[in-house]
């Protein structure tokens, strides 16, 4: 009579079809069945927060809607408030007008904010009150800001105008938010003060990154601060340049608080009138809601259109 084996043989794995499988399956569904159920309050939120408005919008921009005429009702028109808008000189003239803002303002900003991180990438006593100085404009609000600014640039007791006047460069006060040519340059400066600081924090953090023995390297050399700067420092800071200017030039196109605060109509002779302030005229003041819901998609898609483009531009660089 045969002894029966001690020896323990180990459990015959199951087939991802067999019992075992659809064990592990279940646990897996079970698991994605929790995701969902945790990840369910915050899409309903994005639901009625995000999309539902912007299908709102969009539907509302495709339907006539005039309050100061309730009787028409709100008619479907389908892309005519686009199409009306592509007809009109105003909506063009704020085009340019927000083009002029966001290529000067932006441009201003990038030239500062560069200087001040390689600034304040160096090694010196007080480097940290300088960079914590450097935050304060930024912490401020904007309509804040626009208060500070208005006060500086008044005529008649002005920061601006008496430091002016003391040097001698000019002879008189100037009505700096009454000229159609100052008023948009000021406005633009006004906003650089605040925003030049989150420039120089993007770049600054993408300075950190770069070896110091790199800068070595180039000193022995014999490199001046200026080659080192244009051969090291800005090649491999272009991803951040991109990011920081796809980032400050989507800020600047929608422009509006600190024009409203400091003009409070787009004024003078509509020289600051960009293109939100135009929406917001067109909504709020002219009540077309239906016409302003389009101008507000036709923002969105600008702004889409440039974040592509910026995509595309930083993928290449990476992949360089």
């Amino acid at each position: 009579m045969a002894r029966p084996s001690l020896i323990l043989k180990p459990p015959t794995p199951t087939s991802p079809s067999g019992e075992g499988g659809v064990g592990v399956r279940k646990g897996e569904l079970s698991e994605r069945a929790l995701g969902l159920f945790m990840l369910a309050p915050m899409a309903l939120v994005l639901l009625l927060v995000i999309v539902y408005p912007l299908a709102d919008s969009f539907w509302l921009s495709l339907h006539r809607m005039n309050l100061t005429h309730p009787e028409q009702g709100t008619p479907f028109i389908g892309f005519e408030n686009y199409l009306y808008a592509f007809q009109q000189p105003a909506f063009w003239y704020s085009v340019g007008r927000t083009l002029y803002f966001t290529l000067v303002s932006v441009a201003l900003e990038l030239a500062l904010g560069l200087l001040f991180a390689v600034l304040l990438n160096e090694s010196f006593r007080g480097n940290l009150l300088a960079r914590l100085v450097m935050i304060l404009p930024w912490a401020l609000l904007t309509v804040a800001n626009g208060v500070l600014w208005a006060w500086i640039l008044n005529p008649s007791y002005g920061v601006l105008n008496a430091f002016l006047l003391w040097i001698g460069v000019l002879q008189e006060p100037k009505q700096w938010l009454s000229d159609t040519f100052w008023t948009m340059n000021v406005i633009i400066l006004a906003d650089a003060w605040k925003t030049v600081p989150n420039m120089t924090l993007l770049l600054l953090a993408g300075m950190q990154p770069i070896s110091h023995d790199l800068y070595e390297a180039a000193e022995v050399d014999g490199a001046t601060h200026w080659q080192k700067f244009r051969r090291i420092t800005l090649p491999l800071l272009k991803p951040v340049i991109l990011v920081a200017v796809a980032l400050r030039t989507i800020g600047a196109f929608r422009v509006f608080d600190i024009i409203y605060v400091l003009t409070g109509n787009g004024g003078p002779a509509d020289s600051t009138k960009v293109i939100s302030f135009y929406n917001y005229d067109q909504a709020f003041r002219f009540l077309f809601f239906g016409y302003g819901a389009a101008i507000s998609w036709l923002i969105t898609a600008f702004m889409l259109v440039l974040i592509v483009i910026y995509v595309r531009l930083l993928r290449t660089e990476v992949v360089q």
